[in-house]
């Protein structure tokens, strides 16, 4: 019985550091990030690297946020790079359309190579949020979900860009969602695919205007008020001179837009 019980022990032992041997991830050290990686190609892995480096610089300076919160020794953020679309799926359980995903309180994003928009899309939306929620508290109510996302997308440039001239046809079409109504939108998972297109477009363009017209200090003076509790209409006041509050924003927005 003892000899049975010991091959089974030893079979058990091996399984286990079979699997774990399988399941070993391999990793490189950035000033800001570790990779973690099993069979990807070392070069992707340099790319998302470098790519992942110039985006923390890019997104900390352009929200003002480069004074607080350093990403150093153990605070660095994380990226895994499965082997491939399928390995990717088969582990985590996410939808066949997702090329990866990112949980905010950990700092952790995940994808694979080949992944559709990863470097252009995907890396810099996800930092996006994982920096902008790190600032102002990751379940913090106060803060919109126009904001949390038009944060997020304005480190995609070709959606930053484009923004305007896409609500400029929905304006025309009757079709405009006020800063008031598109605060009130807590989810997206009701809405028509068109509806979520205009969220994102104008999300977007009220960050790039808060930001490009109003400055950087500004922006972060909104974000720290949301951070510390106060509500928007008072954020704004307490941010800004030339408008009081959401309409008084909403319309300064709307007129931005109509000389565009």
């Amino acid at each position: 019985m003892r000899k049975i019980f010991a091959s089974f022990l030893i079979i058990l032992l091996l399984s286990t550091m079979a699997f774990c041997e399988e399941e070993k991830w391999l990793e490189r050290k950035s000033t800001h990030f570790i990779v973690y990686f099993k069979l990807a190609p070392e070069d992707f892995i340099e790319d998302v690297i470098e790519a992942a480096e110039d985006y923390y610089q890019e997104i900390t300076r352009d929200l003002g946020f480069t004074r607080y919160k350093y990403w150093l020794w153990e605070e660095r953020a994380k990226i895994y790079i499965y082997n491939d679309a399928d390995d990717y799926h088969n582990t985590t359980e996410k939808p066949e359309w997702a090329s990866g995903h990112a949980i905010y309180e950990f700092k952790t994003i995940y994808t694979y190579p080949l992944a559709f928009g990863f470097f252009d899309t995907l890396l810099p939306h996800e930092l996006g949020h994982i920096i902008f929620r790190e600032f102002v508290g990751i379940k913090n109510r106060n803060i919109p979900l126009w904001l949390d996302e038009g944060v997020a997308t304005y480190q995609e440039k070709t959606k930053r860009w484009g923004a305007d001239s896409f609500i400029k046809k929905a304006i025309k079409n009757g079709k405009f969602i006020s800063l008031e109504e598109l605060t009130k939108i807590k989810d997206l998972i009701s809405l028509d695919k068109d509806t979520v297109d205009l969220f994102y477009n104008e999300s977007v363009s009220i960050v790039y205007f808060l930001i490009s017209q109003h400055g950087r200090y500004n922006f972060m003076s909104l974000c720290r008020a949301l951070r510390d509790g106060k509500d928007l209409d008072r954020a704004i006041d307490t941010s800004y001179t030339r408008f009081n509050n959401m309409q008084e924003l909403n319309d300064a927005w709307y007129r931005y837009l109509s000389k565009r």
